[in-house]
């Protein structure tokens, strides 16, 4: 272990961009808000599971991250623990890869097999998240580190954007449906696989080395210290709660604009390459007003992307509106991830960081759930467009709660007065 120097911090953020750049090409092959819709939809599976894909998706991750931050409360080398913790999500997607690029399943319960492996997938990258949030905090100081992960982002949306282009010409290729997508999944995990093995050669900081041994008893005492004291912490999951309404949005955007406008599933890579543009120009936007004027105003203009995107779903009338709600849709996702991942290390400060990322998906995944099973319900009675406009009405009201309830964590400091340790 050593103390981060300048040099240090430059090789890392490298790093970083080699693997944020194999993430991104890879996960181009399998997005929530595109591909696995239309794939799901090609295979014949249900409305409601179509409708449940990014949803799903974030209630399966939630599962395993309080698991994985009790597992992980007195790690000593995190690099080993990001890199095998990282490697369980490659078992899942070559399994898909393999089925359909080779065995290419058909007929009514085809969608099924994938569904699995998707199932699998979900549950391994919720077990990632709390790990790969500490080993973060790790390389990276916290006074510039809404800057590093901007631009480390940015290179997942380079990453995806070239992986958009391979996906539309793969899709757009001689090689039959299934076994395109199948060799999507292939290509998808030899590229996660070497955005992984870059963690091996990261720069850390000795903070692991100074942190007491904590019993499983100590970590539930001070998980329930956070949720009885840290008020500032509880509004903001409140208000994270009504922004879940995007998840049944996001898996309907490809599904509902195709219904309107007919267009060949091959677009799927247009959407791809549209939305990691604006991805990577989020992201690093929103670093660096988080780290000037606060991670709150960051993550607040992120969410206004997701409710722009909403908009030019509901008054659609061309591709060009299409189009449009994937480069909104690009610029929300991208400036949430350096903003969300800046306000768990802010509403933390000193304290573990793995049991705030795992507390905030654990609570908002009843929600999410919800989410789904209401916009399934709703879907055939009220009709898709209108469901858009309900999520938006939600998300607005998140807004407003996010916007006059919730202080700036870094200027507002949680200070217990019960047994919370400072690590």
């Amino acid at each position: 272990m050593v103390e981060l120097t300048k040099k240090n911090l430059s090789r890392n953020l490298f790093l970083n961009c080699i693997h944020e750049f194999s993430w991104g090409f890879g996960i181009a092959f399998h997005t929530t808000y595109a591909i696995i819709p239309l794939f799901l939809k090609k295979l014949g599976a249900p409305d409601a599971v179509i409708i449940s894909v990014a949803g799903l998706f974030s209630i399966l991750i939630a599962f395993p991250m309080l698991f994985s931050a009790v597992l992980g409360r007195n790690i000593r080398n995190i690099k080993k623990a990001v890199f095998w913790t990282h490697s369980v999500v490659l078992p899942p997607i070559f399994i898909a890869g393999f089925l359909f690029a080779f065995l290419a399943p058909t007929g009514p319960n085809a969608w099924i097999y994938y569904y699995v492996c998707f199932i699998l997938y979900c549950l391994a990258v919720g077990f990632i998240i709390p790990i790969w949030a500490d080993f973060l905090s790790h390389v990276f100081p916290r006074k510039s580190r809404g800057h590093y992960l901007g631009i480390s982002f940015a290179f997942n949306s380079i990453g995806g954007f070239v992986g958009g282009i391979i996906v539309k010409i793969l899709l757009n290729s001689s090689v039959p449906f299934p076994n395109n997508f199948g060799w999507g999944f292939i290509i998808m995990g030899i590229s996660l696989g070497l955005g992984i093995f870059a963690y091996v050669f990261y720069n850390v900081d000795n903070k692991s080395d100074k942190i007491p041994h904590k019993t499983i008893s100590e970590f539930w005492q001070n998980t329930k210290e956070i949720i009885r004291t840290h008020e500032n912490f509880k509004r903001y999951l409140y208000s994270r709660i009504f922004f879940t309404a995007h998840f049944p949005a996001m898996s309907l955007y490809a599904v509902y604009t195709q219904d309107l406008f007919g267009f060949d599933i091959s677009e799927a890579g247009v959407f791809v390459v549209l939305q990691v543009i604006t991805f990577g120009l989020g992201s690093v936007v929103s670093g660096k007003i988080g780290d000037r004027w606060g991670h709150k105003l960051a993550i607040t203009l992120s969410f206004c992307g997701y409710l722009l995107a909403i908009a030019f779903t509901v008054f659609a009338t061309s591709m060009l509106h299409v189009y449009a709600i994937f480069l909104s849709l690009g610029l929300g996702q991208g400036g949430f991830m350096p903003s969300a991942m800046n306000m768990v290390y802010e509403f933390a400060e000193s304290r573990d960081s793995k049991t705030y990322m795992a507390l905030i998906d654990t609570f908002l995944a009843p929600f999410v759930l919800l989410m789904i099973v209401g916009a399934s319900i709703l879907n055939p009675i009220i009709g898709t467009r209108n469901l858009f406009i309900l999520s938006g009405g939600l998300i607005i009201i998140g807004l407003l709660q996010l916007v006059f309830r919730v202080k700036e964590p870094h200027l507002h400091p949680h200070t217990s007065t019960g047994s919370l340790v400072k690590q």
